[in-house]
């Protein structure tokens, strides 16, 4: 049963940047979401907040993974993080997506994941710039911030709403038109109708 969302945290992880897609995850109740380190030390996000985590990379369940999210953080641009490397490329064999977002998209790229579908980054030539055996450049969309295809969810680091949206979207969480009302709202503070009218009486 495929009920875990695995989040990867180390030291100096982005922790806003998906932020918004935990909390969607968790809404509904259905979904785990377990904080997964290099190792079981705890450590401290960018904005500083000290995170235990739960179990480590090598400790991902494959048969219960969702998903495996990879955040943004330096140790990306540092050519670090291999373990997360080899982790993404067993969870996308095992059958499930994998996401990145800002530096987490060049985890993908250094794992293959990027070579043969559509997919986004910060900008175009930087996913080049970090790895040197990505040849997925064809297949760079620079024209939005958030992207799934082939079993892989990337995002720009200034698409931490539209990442949520591919998120929910991936895990089937909310109808169609729910999800469109979703990030209307968070994007744009559009409320749906249903919201809009109820504010309009109150006011």
């Amino acid at each position: 049963m495929r009920d875990t969302v695995y989040f990867l945290v180390f030291d100096g992880y982005a922790d806003w940047q998906a932020a918004l897609a935990l909390c969607e995850i968790r809404r509904p109740g259905d979904w785990r979401v377990q904080a997964v380190g290099f190792s079981m030390a705890p450590v401290t996000s960018m904005g500083g907040l000290v995170v235990q985590p739960e179990s480590t990379l090598a400790q991902i369940d494959l048969a219960r993974a969702a998903l495996l999210i990879l955040p943004g953080g330096h140790l990306w641009t540092r050519g670090e993080g291999l373990a997360a490397v080899a982790a993404a490329r067993r969870v996308h064999a095992a059958g499930a997506p994998v996401a990145g977002i800002d530096g987490g998209v060049l985890a993908l790229a250094r794992a293959g994941l990027l070579d043969h579908c559509r997919h986004t980054g910060n900008h175009a030539g930087h996913i080049a710039m970090h790895v040197p055996d990505y040849r997925g450049a064809e297949q760079y969309d620079a024209n939005v911030l958030a992207v799934s295809d082939g079993g892989t969810l990337t995002a720009s680091e200034l698409g931490s709403v539209e990442f949520a949206r591919e998120v929910i979207r991936t895990l089937d969480l909310y109808s169609a038109s729910d999800r469109e009302h979703w990030f209307r709202l968070y994007k744009h503070a559009l409320p749906p109708p249903w919201l809009a009218g109820a504010t309009a009486v109150a006011a």
